[in-house]
């Protein structure tokens, strides 16, 4: 057998049975991540994935070791592009966020500096996980719906996003490429009903309409959409009254977000670039005096501080004053 043969079978083996403190290091942590996250991929998708987490964790180190108010992490999305992630999880229809005036009426200050839902009692639901599907929206109403309804009654009840996602659909939402919340509110409002989730579970994908008026759960008397980009009329709604819905604009380093206050100079603030839902459930200030708001997303509880983030108060940070609601309950 020719030496060149030998050698070439012999680095073949070799490396077949590299152990993994043989493995290069971007490797290594790839395989670990791959554990963590129960990821498997074929030959070709396995190098096409390390090349993206490669980057990805790149771009993360780089961002830590930089001066920066929020830090970025290893996450479920880091074998995605942001494009990829774009399309799985954000609003890919454009959202029509036109309510330049709104019904809710603030009152007179002082407010507390520091609230946050969460502390009291049974009024703010788990962290859910909305899947490969565009439907943050469903997941902002709901948890706005089930915070106002907990408030009111003492009961917090989790709610069907699935009957949203299916059923919403005459009120400008398209299921699982996008919504507003204020408009589910609208469409469970002319519904007379929103179910709940045991009864109407969550798929995760488009289906037919299964609505049962007997087993609705909550009711919408009417819906108060806040005037655009009056965040202080926000403050002055979670501070009195209950969580929030709002909508802004997810940029590609928010896909990354660890901890801390997130801010960003990529994204834009205005109500046209909007792409995603989410709820806010509190707000406070830093110690080093930037303020924020209190945020409950919707994708899981490894992702983020235990799923929720924080986001710069008071600038109208990423759009997130352009479109912001909440429901009066009809009980």
């Amino acid at each position: 057998m020719a030496l060149g043969v030998v050698w070439f079978i012999s680095t073949v083996f070799s490396l077949v049975h590299l152990t993994p403190l043989h493995l290069p290091k971007e490797e290594y942590g790839f395989k670990q991540w791959m554990s963590q996250h129960n990821k498997v991929y074929d030959t070709e998708e396995y190098y096409h994935r390390l090349h993206i987490f490669t980057e990805n964790r790149r771009e993360i180190d780089h961002h830590n070791a930089g001066n920066h108010s929020f830090t970025m992490g290893l996450n479920q999305f880091s074998d995605m592009t942001f494009e990829e992630f774009r399309k799985l999880f954000l609003l890919t229809e454009p959202q029509n966020c036109s309510a330049t005036t709104g019904g809710h009426v603030n009152r007179a200050g002082p407010y507390p500096e520091f609230v946050d839902w969460r502390m009291k009692d049974n009024v703010v639901t788990p962290v859910k996980n909305q899947g490969h599907c565009g439907s943050c929206w469903t997941f902002s109403t709901t948890g706005c719906l089930e915070s106002v309804n907990a408030i009111a009654t003492g009961k917090l009840i989790p709610l069907s996003e699935q009957q949203l996602i299916d059923c919403a659909k005459d009120f400008n939402n398209h299921g699982c490429m996008g919504g507003l919340p204020s408009q589910a509110f609208e469409y469970i409002k002319y519904n007379k009903g929103l179910m709940t989730e045991e009864d109407y579970p969550y798929k995760g994908h488009d289906d037919s309409c299964h609505f049962e008026p007997a087993l609705a759960a909550a009711f919408v008397l009417d819906v108060v959409n806040i005037t655009s980009y009056d965040e202080k009329a926000m403050v002055d709604a979670v501070a009195r009254l209950n969580p929030v819905s709002f909508g802004f604009q997810v940029t590609a380093d928010f896909m990354h977000y660890r901890e801390g206050v997130y801010r960003s100079t990529q994204c834009k603030n205005t109500a046209d670039k909007v792409n995603h839902a989410v709820l806010a459930v509190g707000y406070g200030v830093e110690e080093s005096g930037m303020p924020y708001w209190i945020v409950k997303n919707s994708w899981g509880t490894a992702w983020g501080m235990d799923g929720y983030f924080l986001i710069e108060r008071g600038k109208n940070m990423c759009g997130l004053a352009a479109c912001s609601s909440y429901p009066l309950l009809l009980i």
